[in-house]
């Protein structure tokens, strides 16, 4: 236990590096009491993982964070990245770490995705959203409805500030690993109903995402079938989408993210998919031995074809 401490003590300072002076912006999502939030899971919770290397591609200790019922965003702006500050492109991405709507992967699928977002002229903006299941939840629900509240709510309020963020906000997407990227296909495919009763002025603001990046998701295949998980639709308008799997991923296999590029198609949605031989799960945006760690230079390219990362600079 003491030698899990002192490895959180260093991942508490191990954040934000290379960027620059001015700390991120932390904004909470709503105005008072999240909708339909009991607020009885205890305080919020930091904690180290317990690396897997049967299951992960990333085998260091990294951080978590549980017991969220205050969800924010944490605004990572690009023009504070001191090697892109004359790149900043406008374009904004909301953030989903994965952890089976039970933990947020704080670190490698949020911080660090916010660097590697910075890197290419985008705003990162990591989504803490709620978790985990309350006890009300409906067994096998997907994605649990508070945290589908929450990314709403997130697109909803990122495009009200937008002028002041200097963002674009018609280039607001979504990049969820896991779990995270279930949440980001429910958010970019349920945008025509909200999950909750609007609250004030923001919730006026269109909460469909420009575009989605899901990243070895899960949940997205039936257990009966080859189609979709219940719950899960391709309406018109639904935005383009972008989608990355490891083939030997043993918690979320790639017949999910399969599954849902051939909707998408059926659906005339503009999708991409990429499945890497022999990649496990968890590999986030790190550089790794297996090809999966290229997977950002393809969703760069893919993005730049798309139109998302257009200059936003004279």
């Amino acid at each position: 236990m003491k030698q899990y401490v002192a490895i959180l003590a260093v991942l508490l300072c191990a954040t934000g590096r290379g960027r620059g002076a001015e700390e991120p912006l932390v904004v909470e999502l709503w105005p008072g009491k999240p909708p339909e939030e009991p607020g009885t899971i205890g305080e919020e919770r930091i904690f180290p993982s317990k690396p897997n290397k049967e299951r992960s591609e990333t085998i260091e200790v990294t951080r978590l964070i549980t017991n969220v019922t205050k969800p924010t965003i944490t605004i990572y702006r690009a023009v504070n990245y001191s090697s892109v500050k004359e790149k900043d492109t406008g374009a904004a991405m909301l953030i989903c770490p994965g952890g089976g709507y039970h933990n947020l992967w704080w670190q490698l699928e949020g911080e660090e995705v916010a660097t590697w977002l910075n890197s290419i002229g985008v705003t990162g903006i990591l989504l803490k959203y709620r978790v985990p299941r309350r006890p009300d939840d409906a067994p096998g629900e997907h994605p649990a409805r508070r945290p589908l509240q929450d990314a709403q709510r997130a697109v909803s309020l990122v495009r009200s500030k937008a002028k002041e963020w200097r963002i674009d906000p018609k280039r607001i997407g979504f990049v969820g690993f896991s779990a995270g990227g279930h949440l980001a296909i429910a958010a970019a495919t349920s945008f025509d109903k909200r999950t909750y009763e609007p609250v004030d002025d923001v919730d006026k603001v269109s909460c469909r995402p420009d575009f989605a990046v899901p990243v070895y998701s899960g949940y997205l295949k039936s257990e009966e079938n080859d189609g979709l998980a219940s719950g899960l639709r391709v309406p018109a308008g639904t935005p383009p989408v972008f989608l990355a799997h490891g083939s030997a991923d043993p918690v979320g296999p790639p017949e999910h993210s399969v599954v849902m590029y051939l909707a998408l198609r059926r659906a005339d949605i503009p999708t991409e998919l990429h499945i890497y031989a022999g990649a496990l799960h968890g590999f986030g945006v790190r550089p790794v031995s297996n090809p999966c760690g290229t997977w950002t230079r393809s969703c760069a390219d893919w993005m730049r074809h798309q139109g998302f990362l257009k200059s936003n600079t004279p």
